[in-house]
């Protein structure tokens, strides 16, 4: 059984941001379910039954939202006054952060310009966390996304698909599975030979990696 993602979105000009616009394509998984609040809702029509049903239904939550004066945009505030209730049972479900920021990552630091880290801003969520008792995932930071090349989109697009989707811990093996299985997904999409010769390729050197990391691993194990 796959795990179920849900990815709760808050930004007020989602049309407008290339930002979001790139997150949601590179989202587009089967196991993926990508809710944008102000797309659906006003602060005054917010369906909590509706809301907490899809908290139960998905086994890793993701808030996904800009940086707004050190916090979230007002409607995700706004949804968590409303949907969260001491009923609510979300025990051992995952919960992680998507936050885009328009400095520098640095900049969130001692001694940087913010002063202050990310952990630290972002410490009120980790609260909602463990009074849930959900599994707090590391942040996911994206930072300057305008000004990235197309080498770091490609980056971070690999990235945060693995962010939504790769089992918790990741470890390399996990990464390396997580590659095989959507090369899979393409070789059963591919219609020219050429290009399918060339995803077996890819295929059986990903395949040789797994069976030589996963000796190496029984290796050390057995050394301990």
């Amino acid at each position: 059984m796959n795990m179920k993602t849900l990815i709760i979105v808050s930004h007020p000009n989602v049309q407008d941001s290339t930002t979001q616009s790139f997150l949601k394509k590179s989202a587009a998984l089967e196991e993926v379910t990508w809710h944008h609040l102000e797309n659906n809702y006003t602060y005054t029509t917010i369906d909590s039954v509706k809301e907490r049903n899809l908290l139960v239904q998905h086994d890793r939550i993701i808030l996904q939202f800009p940086l707004y004066w050190y916090s979230a945009p007002a409607m995700l505030k706004q949804w968590m006054d409303v949907v969260l209730s001491e009923k609510l049972s979300l025990r051992g479900k995952e919960f992680g952060l998507v936050v885009t920021i328009g400095v520098k990552e640095k900049a969130y630091q001692a001694g940087g310009s913010e002063q202050f880290t990310l952990s630290e801003l972002l410490r009120p969520f980790q609260a909602i966390a463990r009074h849930f008792q959900m599994i707090f995932l590391p942040v996911f930071t994206i930072s300057k996304f305008s000004y990235m090349t197309e080498e770091a989109y490609k980056k971070l697009l690999i990235d945060y698909r693995q962010y939504v989707s790769i089992d918790f811990p990741e470890t390399f093996a996990k990464k390396e599975a997580w590659f095989l299985d959507r090369l899979n997904e393409v070789k059963e999409k591919a219609s020219q030979p050429e290009h399918l010769v060339l995803l077996e390729e890819i295929s059986r050197s990903f395949t040789h990696n797994q069976e030589t990391l996963e000796e190496l691993v029984w290796t050390l194990e057995e050394m301990k």
